[in-house]
């Protein structure tokens, strides 16, 4: 008789940090295409755009993965100081840029929100989180730089018995390219949602909506999402 087992090998476990838009959608569906054993992990800390968080529940139980919605609006008090977080402060519109979006930053956000995710992977027993930050972000928002994404993975390392990496796959890629990426691997964007507002269409004129335009447009390819603003499908 054999000794080898029958038994499939357990695929190794990693924790996605999937807010519900176009990079987390996509490093999400990497993952999945690495045959890792997917948990998505998404955050409702009192964000304007909320709606991110039902899009982001349906992709999951479309794809039948485990997903998490952790309800941290309980510190909304301490990063409410955001354009993000603050329906009295208005929402910036025009180009993704420092100048023009320095008021969306929410402080120390990807701090706690990966502090989280590592305890959840060392509470599953996942060896890995992932994230979506991308070089795009780096003039904008501290927390997707390189090198606090290297320094968060070296804390990772040590934060407990059982170290933990992070893969931040498109740290140095532009929206542009992580949206060529998915585009190869056959992911249907209507699925995600990128404006910071939230309301019931994307608005086509914040920052972040611009700049996901810009993403098609520089793939040659039109954006499924429907936009309350006609003169954003323009602008792409």
């Amino acid at each position: 008789m054999s000794n080898t087992s029958s038994t499939s090998p357990v695929s190794p476990t990693t924790v996605v940090i999937y807010s519900g838009g176009m990079d987390s959608y996509t490093v999400l569906h990497r993952a999945i295409r690495e045959g890792l054993n997917v948990h998505a992990l998404s955050f409702n800390y009192g964000q304007r755009h909320a709606r991110e968080l039902d899009v982001a529940t349906q992709v999951c139980q479309q794809l039948a993965i485990p997903h998490q919605v952790v309800d941290i609006r309980a510190i909304h008090g301490l990063i409410d100081n955001s354009a993000l977080t603050n329906s009295d402060k208005a929402m910036p519109n025009g180009d993704y840029a420092d100048d023009n979006l320095r008021s969306t930053v929410v402080p120390n956000r990807n701090m706690i929100l990966l502090s989280l995710a590592i305890a959840k992977a060392v509470n599953i027993g996942a060896g890995r989180v992932d994230y979506g930050a991308h070089g795009g972000d780096h003039v904008l928002y501290p927390d997707c730089r390189p090198e606090f994404v290297e320094a968060m993975n070296q804390v990772a390392g040590i934060a407990n018995f059982e170290p933990v990496t992070l893969h931040a796959p498109y740290l140095k890629a532009t929206k542009a390219e992580i949206l060529r990426d998915g585009l190869s691997m056959g992911l249907d964007y209507q699925h995600t949602w990128t404006c910071y507002e939230g309301r019931e269409l994307a608005c086509g004129t914040c920052g972040s909506c611009r700049e996901r335009l810009d993403a098609f447009a520089t793939n040659n390819t039109v954006d499924p999402l429907a936009y309350a603003s006609h003169t954003g499908q323009a602008d792409c």
